[in-house]
């Protein structure tokens, strides 16, 4: 229909005209209560927003040569980190004669991991940059844990003697 036309049915309506794809050959347009449409479109960004969780990584510092308490302490701060989502920085800093230790400092962080294991994934290995080394684990996403979850399962009903195989 023509331009005037659409124009008119829009004014009877008490409703606008709006130019819908401009490129198009004849342009389409869509008689709407503009004002209604940008407030619904506001509402939904805005629950978009709402709705989108957003990961910090969080940075926990270790020594090379940390006691095991200390360790035990630090691991348990990352634990809550990871299971509230966000990624945990493990970095530790080799000052002076230390960086003669560096894979102490290594397999301190594996360690650290270790008592992690079951609630986050090595993102980024232990890496030595200078005169530190830091490495990133990410939380463990619900369908790996309920994976690991059912594996252990399977293998405690095959240990408990549950399970028998099928060829008996």
């Amino acid at each position: 229909m023509s331009t005037r036309e659409a124009l008119e049915r829009a004014a009877e309506a008490n409703l606008d005209l709006v130019n819908i794809s401009p490129n198009a050959a004849p342009p389409v347009c869509k008689i709407m209560d503009y004002g209604k449409y940008r407030y619904d479109q506001q509402k939904k960004e805005k629950d978009a927003r709402k709705r989108q969780k957003t990961t910090e990584v969080k940075e926990l510092r270790l020594s090379t040569f940390i006691e095991e308490h200390d360790l035990e302490t630090q691991a348990n701060k990352a634990y809550k980190f990871l299971t509230g989502g966000d990624k945990v920085k493990v970095s530790i800093r080799f000052r002076g004669r230390e960086m003669g230790y560096v894979n102490k400092g290594r397999e301190t962080m594996l360690g650290f991991y270790e008592r992690l294991k079951s609630e986050g994934n090595i993102e980024k290995q232990p890496v030595l940059e200078g005169r530190n080394m830091s490495m990133v684990i990410a939380p463990k996403s619900e369908k790996e844990k309920e994976k690991e979850a059912k594996a252990a399962r399977l293998k405690a009903q095959q240990e408990s003697g549950e399970a028998r195989p099928v060829n008996e």
